[in-house]
């Protein structure tokens, strides 16, 4: 089976359809490997240059739901699945293409969150007076003294 996706691109005058034809016989598309060819496919590339791969990505992944005979909801939430990160995984089990993948999830949320000079809401010394309400807990690591090592 072959999976044909036509993109418009919008000229000044007219609109360039320009199909791109996907070997998706075995239902098994490698959505970050697929975007990453379309955007630096000579022939797309001037028109791509401001699409994100996470986009295009994202784009390949709906298309992988559909070959796959998954309604939007579930594709939508299979890639929720996969581009959050569940505090509650232990990292240390993955293998190496899936431990690069939850780390560019979060190199990418750090980027998302982080404060910059010319952010309009940047304090550059903020100081910050936690609460002591509650009794500290140890944690047990920290209670030995130094002269036992």
């Amino acid at each position: 089976h072959l999976l044909k996706v036509i993109l418009s691109y919008r000229n000044k005058k007219y609109i360039d359809p320009s199909p791109i034809t996907l070997k998706a016989g075995c239902k098994e598309i490698d959505c970050s490997r697929a975007a990453e060819q379309l955007k630096n496919n000579p022939r797309h590339k001037g028109y791509l240059e401001q699409v994100s791969l996470k986009q295009l990505e994202k784009l390949f992944s709906f298309l992988r739901g559909n070959l796959w005979g998954q309604s939007l909801a579930e594709t939508m939430e299979q890639i929720q699945r996969e581009t959050t990160i569940d505090p509650e995984e232990d990292l240390n089990k993955l293998d190496d293409k899936e431990l690069a993948k939850r780390k560019s999830i979060m190199d990418e949320l750090f980027e998302k969150n982080q404060k910059k000079k010319d952010d309009p809401n940047f304090v550059y010394d903020i100081e910050v007076e936690f609460p002591q309400d509650e009794q500290l807990q140890s944690c047990g690591w920290d209670t030995e003294s130094a002269e036992e090592f």
